[in-house]
């Protein structure tokens, strides 16, 4: 089976990617390594901020690897929280806070009508093939008034994927990861690296 390190610090992406790529490959993370490295994401965009952790694991560890950024974009904040999703409700030095990230969100849209938003996953793939290569996925759906469902992670307990009556939080990952963004383009990234010779990552 295909060995693939995941460049990403996040237990919960660890366990969606090898869930969702559970028959082709077998999952590595940087802890399994016993590498530990903070990429700060200083680009403009979701595909920058992919580079620039695909980039720094590559570089510490010479092995082909894939990270992704992935966000939240509301149609009626403008695309925020966007690139800073995970830190969109964050005080400078403290940890990331899924349930202020969730809360902020409630209250800028208040008693907005319009609900609508998307997750988006870009993932770039480096050392596999002469240059990075990017997989974009998303899944639309609307931002409901409270939290609901103990499940999933960061905006799951509120966002509401279309033609369904429930959060991804209710849903749970079995749901989650056939339709999820993050599940999108990691079938993409898939379907590109099964037909790439030497994609097995051997240590």
């Amino acid at each position: 089976m295909n060995r693939w390190l995941f460049a990403t610090n996040n237990s919960h992406k660890i366990e969606e990617a090898q869930d969702i790529l559970k028959d082709f490959a077998q999952i590595i993370s940087p802890k399994d390594l016993g590498i530990s490295i903070d990429v700060e994401e200083t680009a403009d965009s979701f595909k920058g901020n992919a580079l620039l952790k695909a980039l720094a694991f590559h570089k510490e560890t010479g092995l082909p690897c894939f990270a992704d950024d992935s966000g939240l974009c509301v149609n009626q904040l403008n695309g925020a929280p966007g690139i800073h999703s995970a830190r969109y409700a964050q005080i400078e030095g403290q940890p990331v806070n899924h349930q202020a990230n969730n809360e902020k969100l409630l209250h800028a849209l208040n008693e907005a009508q319009d609900r609508s938003a998307y997750f988006i996953t870009v993932i770039c793939a480096i050392g596999f093939s002469e240059e990075p290569v990017f997989f974009e996925g998303r899944v639309y759906g609307t931002i409901d008034n409270q939290p609901k469902g103990e499940k999933g992670f960061g905006y799951d307990p509120l966002f509401i994927p279309e033609g369904y009556d429930q959060t991804f939080a209710e849903l749970g990952e079995s749901v989650k990861n056939t339709l999820s963004h993050r599940s999108r383009a990691l079938t993409e990234m898939k379907a590109f690296l099964q037909n790439l010779p030497n994609t097995n990552l051997l240590f």
